[in-house]
């Protein structure tokens, strides 16, 4: 109720224009992966902190509790700290990634969402 006063709809209309969602929605992104990426962090600290008193699966858990990350974020944070633990645990995939980075960086395609969302505004015949 007291919101409405600090944001009227005159000010901040529901509905944006297609341009200005497509930007909202990957500010969204961006910002929801940095959130992400922060408790991937904080677990992976958590478990080096408790490596002698825990197993880093534990570990993970006893983050995720304490912080109380709902889910689906709760899977996607121990999910990623799994994957980012198997890195450094697993010979073949380092290996792989060293071969590999010269190869990811050659093959992987520039991103060009400013020349898409022009596209979009261009008008056809």
């Amino acid at each position: 109720m007291a919101l409405r006063n600090l944001f009227p709809e005159s000010i901040f209309g529901r509905k944006l224009n297609p341009n200005a969602e497509r930007r909202l929605r990957l500010s969204q992104a961006r910002a929801e992966e940095t959130i992400i990426r922060g408790h991937v962090d904080n677990a992976l600290m958590f478990v080096d902190t408790l490596a002698e008193d825990l197993s880093f699966d534990r570990a993970i858990d006893t983050y995720i509790r304490v912080m109380g990350i709902p889910e689906p974020l709760a899977s996607t944070v121990a999910t990623r700290a799994l994957v980012h633990l198997g890195r450094d645990l697993v010979p073949f995939r380092r290996r792989m990634q060293r071969e590999g980075e010269d190869l990811a960086a050659e093959n992987k395609p520039r991103l060009r969402l400013d020349e898409a969302s022009r596209a979009g505004d261009i008008k056809r015949a």
